[in-house]
């Protein structure tokens, strides 16, 4: 069992920034990869960012060149660096750790950017 809980989200204005952080516990050494997702309302849950335990990093579209996504393996934490926020990245982050066969959700952090 891997347990995962988020933090950091809040509200910001247009052009702000927010840094996410997300703590694993339990056996973290099933994990293979680590990721952000979102989910705004009346939207599917979307791919944010992932990295890989060998540190490989992926990005959606929509994000890259503003959100950066890291990992310090000593403390079993992901981060996400979001930057130049814009209104549309308004949803709820959710923190995903990635075993075989089982992922593992957070219970989200609210992220809000207002224009």
């Amino acid at each position: 069992q891997v347990q995962v809980v988020e933090s950091g989200g809040g509200l910001v204005q247009a052009g702000g920034s927010l840094r996410l952080s997300c703590a694993a516990s339990g056996n973290i050494f099933s994990i293979n990869a680590m990721g952000w997702y979102r989910q705004a309302p009346g939207k599917k849950r979307e791919l944010v960012a992932t990295i890989t335990s060998g540190g490989k990093t992926n990005y959606a579209d929509s994000v890259k060149g503003r959100f950066t996504i890291s990992r310090d393996n000593g403390k079993n934490t992901v981060f996400l660096q979001m930057n130049s926020l814009k209104p549309e990245d308004t949803a709820v982050y959710y923190c995903n750790a990635h075993t075989l066969p089982v992922e593992y959700w957070g219970q989200g952090t609210q992220v809000t950017v207002s224009s």
